[in-house]
């Protein structure tokens, strides 16, 4: 379980990472950003999702936020 964690907070950076680089395109963020709360575990996504607000502003937070399925 604790290399699954390690894993999982690796993915949520290199995810923010991406995130950083994509931010000069709004549709090509959320396409992005769709993509990473697909691959990450239900509480990154939250924490991803603060993340994004807090740099970035309303503007690139998807609405809906997509479910993992």
């Amino acid at each position: 379980m604790k290399k699954a964690r390690q894993k999982s907070k690796e993915m949520l950076a290199y995810s923010q990472n991406v995130l950083n680089k994509m931010s000069f395109d709004v549709l090509l963020f959320k396409k992005e950003l769709t993509k990473a709360c697909k691959n990450l575990l239900t509480e990154e996504v939250d924490e991803l999702m603060k993340w994004v607000l807090e740099n970035f502003g309303t503007q690139y937070v998807l609405k809906p936020i997509p479910v993992k399925k």
